[in-house]
């Protein structure tokens, strides 16, 4: 293995992509079950965070640890139970996330600001959102305030629904646990398209360990922090980042489309499916979109060099 670059108390950029290279985030779902978990084990492994993105087919993180040991046993142990979670839902094994991450000191402050400049607009360079604030999973707008997607809950004033979901949450926070996708079924199942906002909101916000503080300190101020992220995308010369197509909008069509051609109740079931079942679905996509099939392929973890 690689020898690991580490130094104590400087801030690391770290990436892993999924285990195949193919679509690993579908769902809202899958980002609150892995996002809780994370924060959850940063403070078990007291890991500071100042920066997250989850991508379609890979995270990025900025992290500042005291010990390499610390470092890697935080991100074993995020693997291995949201890969454990995420298999049981849906009904595969193995791996989600290729192994060893990959990371990289940030000594210099320059380099640092590049670095979080770089992870909160992956989601701009991939054409998701026209300004990284618009993203949810890199969680840059909530720096400014807990619920930027929707607007604050009220208890007194919500639903029977949104009350029981809230004090779940809670109850999960308080124990330690993160949400899973069991729990996050039974508690949106309910909830209007307005409340499901909030609802993901409250959760990010209760269990959010991300220190913007921190890394506004790398800008001097907040307005400096977003004019640098709006001026630049940044660059990574130290992690090679591998894209198909020029933008990772297709995903979430070829999700709704699948959903309405093929009446599945979870997107997830498409990965327990056969070989030829998907190249099934294969064609049914190519049908319905312009979308290349190498990221057809990518979307349903079908090998590359066979889509055309």
């Amino acid at each position: 293995m690689k020898h690991r670059k580490f130094i104590k108390g400087i801030l690391n950029h770290c990436y892993q992509r999924s285990a195949d290279g193919g679509v690993l985030f579908y769902t809202m779902r899958d980002h609150l079950v892995y996002f809780t978990l994370f924060c959850i084990l940063a403070r078990k492994y007291r890991i500071q965070v100042l920066a997250l993105c989850q991508m379609p087919d890979h995270v990025h993180d900025a992290v500042v640890a005291n010990r390499v040991q610390d470092l890697t046993c935080f991100k074993q142990e995020l693997n291995a139970r949201f890969a454990k979670m995420y298999n049981e839902q849906a009904g595969i094994s193995g791996p989600v996330f290729e192994t060893p991450f990959g990371s990289a000191p940030k000594q210099s402050a320059k380099s640092a600001r590049t670095n979080l400049i770089y992870i909160a607009n992956n989601p701009v360079e991939r054409q998701l959102v026209s300004v990284a604030e618009e993203y949810r999973w890199n969680y840059l707008a909530y720096a400014i305030t807990p619920h930027p997607f929707s607007e604050a809950i009220v208890i007194r004033r919500s639903s029977k629904a949104l009350r029981t979901a809230v004090s779940m949450v809670k109850a999960e926070f308080r124990a330690g646990r993160p949400m899973n996708y069991t729990l996050l079924k039974v508690l949106i199942k309910d909830l209007t398209a307005h409340e499901l906002q909030q609802f993901i909101d409250y959760v990010i916000a209760t269990y959010n360990v991300i220190d913007y503080a921190e890394a506004i300190r790398y800008f001097d101020t907040f307005p400096d922090m977003m004019r640098s992220i709006r001026a630049t995308t940044g660059s990574e010369y130290d992690l090679n980042e591998v894209f198909l197509g020029k933008t990772d909008k297709p995903y979430a069509q070829m999700t709704q489309i699948l959903l309405e051609e093929c009446k599945y109740d979870d997107i997830h079931e498409i990965l327990s499916l056969g070989i030829d079942q998907k190249w099934e679905l294969f064609d049914i996509l190519r049908k319905h979109t312009f979308v290349m099939g190498k990221q057809i392929a990518h979307y349903l973890h079908l090998p590359l060099g066979q889509a055309e």
